[in-house]
């Protein structure tokens, strides 16, 4: 291939997005003048309340289609003496922390507000104040602890089932495998739910929450799919492949947990994180098992394991870090859409898997897998 061809080829890639970019330049600005009759509104969005010392902390995001200005904070309904940082002029999409200087009490519900440049007044309420969680090393280790109960020691545990699982004829393996496959189902719809839950209450509507889910789980399926696909067909459907496979699929969705348990934790919310770590702990442990059953006609899988059970539960500890000290619920959802995505990926590996080892899919031991995962995942779902 010529030089000369090469740029006519690249030309001809390029200037359809050079004009399209135009076309769109054009019609936000000197253009925008064909549209008359309607003014946008403003959104601003509270996304963190943090308690500190004589002091309110609030993260705003300019969530709407035009810059806003920061004028004054207020705390139930009474205006009061405000900082903003960097400073209250934020284009679409830029954050800013308002700092209210208040002598508040802790457990007490407090009304926070936010008023912009043309009188717009937005307001979040907390329940109960609680003070915000201080960055350090001391409370680094105590997340990390906490995030060791819900995700590496009951995923250690459900591998301790490994040689139950090993002695079992192709038959009953054939249950577990199928079992895996229910576990991972759940999970994967326990992961949207919680996506559309957070989005729901914190994310506004400009930011399309619903199509944010929906892109970022499509985009980690067909990233794990294409990862998969290089290793070659044979490794691509090898027990240890799957393993792996199970292992990071689970890891994401347990960095949502590690996301929701730190965040409870920052806000206060000591006995509503008490269940958290039961339910996940429980939850968890069943995952142990996913993990099992694809190596359970491996020999010598020592490693494997260790490393697999690394994957999939060292994520709480980060998830909890994040959620603890840094918590956002834009990457709240971006995490659990990560997870859904992959524990999906991961279903299909295994479905793939169990058809080529098994003569009928449509026989008692799978559909009788695929129902008890589900059920044992629901019922240990409750108590989270």
């Amino acid at each position: 291939m010529t030089t000369t061809v090469a740029v006519r080829r690249l030309a001809g890639g390029l200037i359809p997005f050079a004009l399209i970019i135009l076309l769109v330049a054009y019609m936000t600005g000197p253009g925008s003048h064909v549209i008359s009759g309607g003014t946008p509104l403003p959104e601003v969005t509270l996304e963190r309340i943090d308690f500190v010392e004589g002091e309110i902390r609030v993260t705003v995001r300019n969530t709407g289609p035009i810059t806003v200005d920061i004028v004054q904070g207020d705390v139930n309904d009474r205006i009061q003496p405000a900082a903003v940082e960097p400073d209250g002029h934020l284009e679409r999409f830029e954050t800013a922390t308002v700092r209210i200087p208040y002598p508040w009490n802790e457990a007490e519900p407090y009304a926070v507000g936010i008023t912009i440049g043309d009188g717009t007044r937005f307001e979040r309420l907390v329940e109960a104040a609680a003070p915000a969680v201080p960055f350090g090393a001391e409370q680094a280790a105590l997340f990390a602890i906490i995030g060791t109960y819900i995700g590496i020691i009951p995923v250690f545990i459900g591998l301790m089932w490994l040689p139950f699982i090993r002695r079992l004829d192709p038959g009953k393996l054939s249950f577990f495998l199928a079992l895996t496959v229910g576990l991972l189902l759940f999970l994967a719809a326990d992961s949207i739910e919680e996506a559309v839950e957070v989005s729901a209450d914190s994310l506004a509507g400009s930011i399309n929450p619903l199509l944010l889910i929906f892109t970022v789980v499509a985009v980690s399926f067909l990233s794990l799919q294409y990862a998969a696909g290089r290793l070659g067909p044979a490794r691509s459907h090898a027990p240890a492949t799957a393993a792996l496979l199970v292992s990071i699929g689970i890891g994401l969705h347990n960095f949502g947990e590690g996301l929701a348990l730190g965040a409870a934790l920052n806000a206060g919310s000591l006995a509503f994180a008490s269940y958290l770590m039961a339910g996940f702990a429980i939850h968890n442990t069943t995952e142990g098992v996913a993990i099992a059953s694809p190596l359970s006609q491996e020999k010598r899988v020592l490693g494997r394991l260790i490393v697999c059970g690394l994957i999939a539960g060292f994520p709480a500890i980060l998830g909890t870090w994040t959620g603890g000290f840094f918590y956002s619920p834009i990457s709240s959802v971006v995490f659990l859409a990560m997870g859904t995505g992959a524990i999906l990926q991961v279903v299909l590996t295994i479905s793939r898997w169990t058809i080529t080892s098994m003569d009928r899919l449509a026989s008692p031991q799978v559909c009788g897998g695929l129902a008890a995962g589900l059920v044992i995942m629901y019922a240990t779902s409750i108590i989270a």
